[in-house]
């Protein structure tokens, strides 16, 4: 691969930020029954450092833009970067489930922070014929995070302590300050409009209870009345913020940007894909060790070859895009990943492990085709100065879509659990829940159709 651009170094420094972000969503999942002995709480009430964390996301993604535009993109790149390490450093020294939960929540605030606007400042300051080769080195490291984050977290609980998990990000987060402020360019919005904090407490709110649900309903866990609950207040809320966001000029979330057609078919087309993007790190490894009696060295040596595909090919994306252009790639692509799934979900281990996760690298490879074009295209004909309600709300769709993937995978192998009468998912549980999230991925086939052929040559360079 050609020595990087400055865009390109830029994407590579918001890359590690992903990544960062990314690894520390997943690498806590491992060290829950850790944490419950050191901290003498039950395993069950652990997962709230996970929920904690999603409650900070989902809060912030949406006011991420505004914040940029107003404070400027380096500086609440910063801030957030110091968020992150300074509530890393909390949570590792924390003494009660309480404090860390404390924490957790201030580190999804962070997070929530740093990937929006670092995509939005790439975004801004690359000529759009350059934007898929500048995307596809942003998502080069980040494709590591989500896959490696179990096998990781893992090996640090194993072999020193829970702790280090969140050690681990002090010195990944002082090298991305330093490189920031190095390297990241200063971007304000001339004259933003008001702030919309109304709508931050109507979306934020309605966003955080649905995410809860959306955790509690993964991990079978609270009352049916909690869940009921949760579900109800977060919809009542979004609905409200809907209405709200017709009613004033600029809301936190701009659902008039849909009448874009590359954004809107990118949004829906995207949401299918990641609802089975999103049930991916939540199936497989009990799909693995539950399912076919691997252990967790096992589990994690085979789904480490999903993110070894995606990074193999993501090279070749600007090329593949420039040869065929972005609706024939997505529309290919929408059909060879319902098709990975539906092999992953007939696979049995009399058959070899090595053509697994031959399978897995496939789909790690189509993954990273997907996104990536998902990403660029979505930008194609949004205008300037509607690039920070943009990134906003197509960051807070991405983090929903994936929460969503969860809901679905855990609710098909509930509802097989209740049917059959076992409480423990048998290996078809598991296949059915792969096909059910693989028929979801499916449906972004006709939404990529709708795009024109023409669509975004000036990223691709297709000329066909």
């Amino acid at each position: 691969m050609p020595r990087p651009t400055k865009a390109q170094f830029t994407a590579l420094i918001v890359a590690s930020m992903m990544f960062m972000e990314q690894l520390d969503g997943t690498i806590l999942a491992t060290a829950l029954p850790s944490i419950a002995n050191s901290l003498h709480v039950d395993t069950v009430a652990t997962s709230v450092a996970l929920t904690s964390y999603i409650i900070g996301l989902a809060i912030f993604i949406p006011a991420s833009g505004a914040l940029a535009d107003r404070l400027g993109s380096r500086s609440v790149l910063m801030v957030a970067i110091c968020i992150f390490v300074a509530s890393s450093l909390f949570c590792a020294q924390a003494n009660s489930l309480p404090f860390l939960a404390c924490m957790r929540t201030l580190q999804g605030i962070g997070g929530a922070l740093m990937v929006p606007i670092g995509r939005l400042v790439i975004i801004r300051s690359t000529p759009r014929n350059q934007l898929v080769r500048t995307m596809t080195w942003m998502m080069l490291p980040a494709t590591l995070g989500p896959l490696l984050g179990p096998v990781v977290g893992g090996f640090i609980t194993t072999w020193f302590s829970w702790r280090w998990n969140f050690y681990l990000n002090i010195p990944i987060g002082l090298i991305g300050l330093g490189l920031t402020w190095r390297f990241i360019p200063q971007i304000y919005e001339p004259s933003p409009p008001p702030f919309d904090l109304k709508g931050m407490v109507l979306a934020g709110g309605g966003l955080a209870l649905l995410s809860v649900f959306a955790e509690l309903f993964s991990h079978a866990e609270g009352s049916i009345s909690l869940r009921l609950a949760l579900l109800g207040a977060g919809s009542l809320l979004m609905a409200v913020y809907c209405i709200h966001a017709f009613r004033v000029p600029a809301p936190l979330l701009d659902f008039r940007l849909m009448r874009i057609p590359t954004f809107r078919i990118s949004v829906f087309a995207g949401a299918a894909s990641r609802v089975a993007v999103g049930s991916l790190p939540f199936l497989m490894p009990s799909f693995l060790q539950i399912g076919m009696g691997l252990n967790a060295a096992q589990s994690g040596l085979v789904t480490f070859t999903a993110p070894i595909g995606a990074l193999i090919t993501r090279p070749f994306v600007p090329a593949i895009l420039r040869r065929w252009g972005f609706r024939k790639v997505l529309m290919f692509n929408g059909v060879s990943a319902a098709v990975v799934f539906t092999l992953v979900a007939s696979f049995r281990l009399p058959h070899a492990l090595w053509l697994f996760s031959l399978i897995l690298a496939c789909a790690g490879a189509a993954q990273a085709i997907q996104f990536s074009a998902y990403n660029t295209i979505a930008y194609a004909d949004v205008p300037a100065n509607n690039m920070s309600a943009a990134t906003s709300l197509y960051s807070t769709m991405q983090q929903i879509m994936l929460s969503a993937g969860i809901c679905i995978a855990a609710g098909t192998l509930t509802v097989l659990g209740q049917i059959y009468g076992h409480t423990t998912p048998t290996l078809g549980d598991f296949s059915a829940g792969f096909l059910a999230t693989g028929a979801v991925s499916l449906l972004a086939v006709p939404f990529a159709a709708r795009l024109a052929p023409s669509a975004g040559a000036s990223m691709s360079g297709n000329k066909r």
